[in-house]
Order: structure tokens, then C-alpha cells, then sequence
């Protein structure tokens, strides 16, 4: 005999508020204020956009081209 798989996947917590599975999305649907996600994983998903938007910056600097709007007034010298 097989013994069942753990998991870690929300379809099993579902039995515990609802009694069926089926029914858990409509009861998401229709309770958003007790659908609430866990404190460990709004951590880790603020600490993961806070780094991709300092990659994004580093990166944006980095591939920057330097563009004299007004250049200084010795180059101007020169040319004439």
C-alpha cells in the first residue's frame, strides 16, 4: 500500500474551513477579509521586490549613455 504524499498545497487546509474542497475558491471569493497570507511570506515577497527594484536601478545605471545637453564651455573652445 501506497502511503499518501505530504503537501504542502492549500487544497488540504481547505477541508478544515469548508468541508469541501470544491468550495474553496467560492469561499475566498466571498470572505477576502479572512483570506490572509502568511507573515513569514510577506516578508519574503517585500525582501524579494525591495532587491529587484536595487537590481533594476544598478542595472538602469549601468547600461546608461551620457548625454551632454549642454557641454562645458572648454569644449566649446576648442571647436572654433
Amino acid at each position: 500500500m501506497t502511503r499518501k504524499k505530504k503537501t504542502r498545497s492549500l487544497a488540504d487546509k481547505v477541508q478544515i474551513r469548508t468541508g469541501k474542497r470544491k468550495d474553496y475558491k467560492k469561499w475566498r471569493h466571498d470572505n477576502p477579509d479572512q483570506v490572509v497570507s502568511s507573515r513569514r511570506f510577506t516578508q519574503k515577497k517585500l525582501k524579494q521586490r525591495k532587491l529587484q527594484a536595487a537590481r533594476k536601478l544598478a542595472r538602469q545605471q549601468r547600461e546608461a549613455t551620457v548625454i551632454d545637453i549642454h557641454p562645458s564651455s572648454s569644449e566649446e573652445g576648442n571647436k572654433s
